[in-house]
């Protein structure tokens, strides 16, 4: 009687003391980019939950309105990581509702490219700040957001600080090696313009000296009147026609009309603002953009 009565009271106790485990650190990405920047900085970290505020499929933030389920998801979080430069214009209201949240701006100490002057006016209300946010595209640029997000998630996580550190250098080792392809690679193509559907790439362009001849528009929702169409026609055929890039997450009617009216070919450029979550994600989309610019650049 007596040792079932003590077996009753362990499985009774079980539940409790498994209750007891330590609750997880949660840590929100704003969008798919710096998501996967953090998935390989946070790799076999323990007691961790990693997740984007965004689905990965929003694509960049221009724009974007903060939804219930995004305040839902930073009620739970420890820190927010976000790309910074301008990218996520909701912050205040997330400062507002979350006022001891910490934010980790990974754009610290990177050389931010002003927004292009181009040629034709950009008749639009959009607010999209005086800097482009399209940082992450410069393999560079990425590595500086991954020592970034590194030193400031070790100190949420001392417990954890030199497996991310580890985590943080072998990444970025890796994105040295994407790096050296690129860079090796872009210079000995003997073009260098491009026209891009929307301005995702003057860092990447910079990085590996490219030429953008002409931007069809500075933010992928933008209309396009005939006036600033007729304009990027003209910029593209005084550049000789140079390929254009379209990006699978946006349709623009827009590009394929410059490119009926100039003859210039029509290619596809990833700016890595969805996909599926892997831990490559960074380094296949752009040697799948080398590819692509091998191709159209030869």
């Amino acid at each position: 009687m007596k040792k079932a009565l003590c077996l009753l009271l362990i499985f009774i106790a079980f539940p409790f003391f498994g209750g007891m485990a330590a609750e997880e650190t949660t840590v929100v990405a704003s969008f798919y980019p710096v998501y996967i920047l953090a998935k390989n900085v946070l790799n076999d970290v323990e007691g961790v939950n990693l997740t984007s505020m965004t689905a990965p499929s929003t694509g960049c933030l221009h724009d974007y309105q903060l939804v219930t389920g995004d305040m839902r998801a930073l009620s739970q979080a420890s820190a927010l990581l976000v790309n910074g430069a301008g990218m996520e214009s909701f912050l205040p209201d997330i400062q507002a509702q979350f006022p001891d949240l910490p934010i980790v701006d990974c754009s610290q100490g990177v050389e931010l490219i002003c927004h292009e002057a181009h040629d034709h006016a950009h008749e639009h209300e959009h607010d999209h700040g005086e800097y482009n946010a399209h940082i992450w595209l410069n393999p560079k640029n990425a590595m500086r957001m991954v020592e970034n997000m590194a030193r400031e998630l070790s100190l949420l996580l001392p417990d954890a600080a030199e497996k991310i550190d580890q985590n943080a250098r072998d990444y970025i080792a890796r994105l040295e090696e994407v790096d050296r392809e690129l860079t090796a690679a872009i210079e000995a193509l003997p073009h260098k313009d491009i026209v891009t559907f929307h301005e995702a790439f003057p860092y990447f362009a910079k990085a590996y000296g490219l030429h953008v001849a002409a931007v069809i528009a500075l933010e992928p929702d933008e209309p396009i009147s005939p006036k600033m169409l007729a304009e990027v026609i003209a910029a593209v055929k005084a550049a000789g026609n140079p390929p254009l890039f379209l990006e699978s997450q946006y349709e623009s009617a827009a590009l394929k009309a410059v490119s009926q009216e100039t003859g210039a070919p029509v290619y596809e450029l990833d700016p890595l603002v969805t996909g599926d979550g892997a831990l490559t994600a960074y380094e296949d989309a752009m040697r799948k953009n080398l590819q692509v610019l091998k191709e159209a650049l030869k």
